[in-house]
């Protein structure tokens, strides 16, 4: 029998199909998620990859046996499904692994009007009604009903009311949506509209043949990188596979951190609402509240993660947040992230501009940054705490809003675990290139020290 607590993590579920993530596991999860909302009637997608038919079918027939009906999106990027839950009024499931390899699948799980569900805010109650499910199966009966929905329509509408249509102007844009869920969604956003696209990889195949959907790791932009040169593009997106995150190239094949992107979207957001309040993620760039607190608007610190980040969007009426990871969230979008929503707003930028993304950026190119580098440690959260004792013993400011993040003249880190993967995940950020890759030894080499002094 699979175990919840393997793959119950701090604002989803994710495991390896099916030694963690089984059938019986997500018809359990089902029935848990039926009887902790209380409602009518459940949404459920799924993206490419072929486990999602039989996972989302059991998860569906959980529910259904909890007597909540059912209504099947199919697939469906996250975004899409969160812009369902808010427009229907109901809760709803995620089938994806958003960039994790073929062999994993996992569960994105909200309440209706896509209000987040994590650990401190409902996950943690269905694990433990998920594992009563598991030991204690209820005795088979009718299922409620269980119908299909078509709203791809409406999504692409309601993408589009995020820009001035009429204010677009020819480009040329080339998405790179390495087989996952932005071939469904991109070119339906996209058509009719005055783009010349060129799709990379648009086929649906979870078995991801071309390459990982996992656009934070440089390698994965190769493809997309060359095609932007060979056709003289203004844009280059690359979507990963469930397409809820965006990450962009500029018309010179350069990478967009998505720091940088963050503080050109909240530009664009803040100039549409002005003095709003702007969110980002603890491991973006200081350049992103810099730049909020130019353009008039208040910037919020907070924790990395979609549950969190959501949260504190509808405590603060934030009208848009980001995070360095390529995570874009806007309130009027249900307070959910979405990578085309940010894909066209970044269009209407250039559009309105008439000037090339380099030349928008460059006034943020401020810092140098490391990008998120993964470590194998043997306890990642142990090793956080060794390095905080560290630093606090030496004097220095800890600061644990997520993990450890540290201050000191001209640079700073942050170290945490991953919630999906067995890592120790650092980003650090200094002045220059060379004191960055200094700094960066320098942590490396004292998380080694302390998890070697750990086992000695």
């Amino acid at each position: 029998m699979a175990d919840p607590s393997v793959v119950f993590k701090a604002y989803d579920i994710r495991g390896t199909v099916p030694d963690q993530l089984d059938a019986g596991l997500c018809r359990a999860v089902g029935a848990a998620m039926a009887r902790f909302t209380g409602a009518s009637r459940l949404l459920v997608a799924r993206d490419m990859r072929p486990s999602g038919v039989e996972l989302s079918r059991a998860f569906a027939e959980g529910a259904r046996a909890e007597g909540v009906a059912v209504t099947d999106l199919g697939l469906a990027s996250t975004d899409f499904l969160y812009f369902a839950s808010g427009h229907l009024d109901a809760p709803g499931a995620m089938f994806t692994a958003s960039h994790n390899p073929a062999a994993y699948n996992g569960i994105k799980l909200c309440l209706a009007g896509a209000r987040p569900i994590g650990r401190d805010t409902g996950l943690a109650d269905i694990e433990a009604m998920t594992l009563s499910f598991l030991e204690h199966p209820p005795a088979p009966g009718p299922l409620a009903p269980m119908d299909r929905a078509d709203l791809l329509d409406e999504w692409a509408a309601h993408v589009r009311s995020f820009v001035d249509v009429g204010a677009l102007r020819p480009l040329k844009v080339v998405a790179d949506t390495a087989n996952g869920m932005g071939g469904l969604v991109v070119p339906k956003v996209l058509d009719g509209l005055p783009f010349e696209l060129r799709l990379l990889y648009p086929e649906l195949d979870g078995t991801f043949p071309n390459h990982p959907a996992d656009p934070i790791q440089p390698e994965n932009l190769a493809d997309l990188k060359a095609t932007v040169l060979a056709e003289g593009a203004d844009l280059g997106l690359a979507f990963d596979g469930d397409a809820d995150r965006v990450f962009l190239v500029d018309e010179r094949a350069r990478p967009v951190s998505g720091s940088l992107t963050t503080a050109l979207v909240a530009v664009a957001m803040l100039a549409k609402h002005p003095g709003a309040t702007i969110l980002y993620n603890l491991i973006c760039s200081h350049v992103v509240r810099e730049v909020i607190a130019e353009h008039g608007g208040t910037g919020i610190r907070t924790r990395v993660g979609h549950s969190f980040i959501k949260q504190v969007m509808a405590e603060t009426g934030a009208v848009f947040g980001g995070e360095h990871s390529g995570h874009y969230y806007f309130r009027d979008n249900y307070r959910a992230d979405s990578g085309i929503i940010t894909a066209l707003l970044v269009l209407e930028l250039l559009s309105t501009s008439g000037r090339p993304l380099s030349e928008l950026l460059a006034p943020y190119e401020r810092y140098a940054d490391s990008g998120e580098i993964n470590t194998e440690v043997p306890d990642p959260a142990a090793a956080v705490e060794a390095v905080a004792a560290y630093e606090a013993a030496a004097g220095n400011a800890v600061d644990r809003l997520d993990g450890l993040t540290v201050e000191h003249p001209g640079w700073w880190y942050n170290l945490r675990p991953s919630n999906t993967e067995p890592l120790l995940r650092l980003n650090v950020e200094a002045r220059t290139v060379e004191e960055c890759e200094r700094r960066v030894g320098e942590v490396l080499e004292l998380v080694d020290r302390v998890c070697r002094a750990s086992l000695s």
